[in-house]
């Protein structure tokens, strides 16, 4: 078990712990980014996200984001500059009911994802798994109510051709042209991009992770 507690490096400044984002995610980088927290590595671990026969919304998220923390830290442990770092992981997945609705691969399954939520309520899910440097567990799923105006066929013809819909949880990505799809959103609108941002910065300054660090860091960059 690696001792994290801040050491005086060559420059006299202490260290901090460091944080691994256990996600190739762009989006989710930069939402960390956008909160000022730059992560000291990017871990992203292989997981088959297939739900399991009956698996409701809010468990799968849960699972996933276990499963990608674990095979974060299990590279973490690869790596001796790391070795001691705080692993983060999320998954996040858009549910109408009990129905998950995959990242979209194909023309047609981004069709078929706007063609059911046009004109109705979806939620939008997302699992955070955070490991601390002593190999204990903190978990949290974060959920946000989100409802689209009736979308008739030229508009979801153009979204499909926009291609902004690949890869995308439900076939959108609410940062680009379907935030103008959304009539009302309850919640975090971070959580439907991919990370909620305040439920994670709470659960890493809840675990000692030094957030405002960063933020102290970037204004004395700023000013100089």
């Amino acid at each position: 078990m690696n001792d994290t507690t801040a050491k005086p490096d060559i420059s006299g400044a202490p260290q901090r712990p460091r944080l691994v984002l256990a996600s190739g995610s762009p989006r989710r980088l930069a939402l960390l980014q956008q909160v000022g927290i730059e992560p000291d590595a990017l871990r992203p671990a292989s997981v088959d996200e297939t739900p399991k026969k009956g698996e409701v919304p809010r468990s799968l998220v849960r699972r996933l984001a276990r499963a990608k923390a674990d095979g974060g830290w299990k590279l973490v442990q690869q790596d001796e500059e790391l070795r001691g770092a705080f692993v983060l992981a999320a998954d996040t997945t858009v549910a109408v009911g009990r129905r998950i609705l995959a990242k979209a691969e194909l023309l047609e399954e981004a069709a078929a994802a706007l063609k059911l939520l046009s004109g109705r309520s979806h939620r939008v899910y997302t699992g955070l798994c955070l490991v601390t440097p002593t190999g204990q567990l903190r978990r949290r799923v974060v959920e946000t109510r989100v409802r689209f105006k009736r979308l008739d066929r030229g508009e979801i013809e153009a979204y499909l051709g926009s291609g902004e819909w690949r890869g995308k949880a439900g076939g959108y990505a609410i940062q680009g042209i379907a935030g103008a799809f959304v009539q009302k959103l309850v919640g975090s609108y971070t959580n439907v991009v991919g990370l909620p941002v305040t439920e994670t910065v709470n659960l890493l300054q809840g675990e000692g992770f030094p957030v405002t660090f960063y933020w102290l860091n970037k204004s004395e960059v700023e000013t100089v």
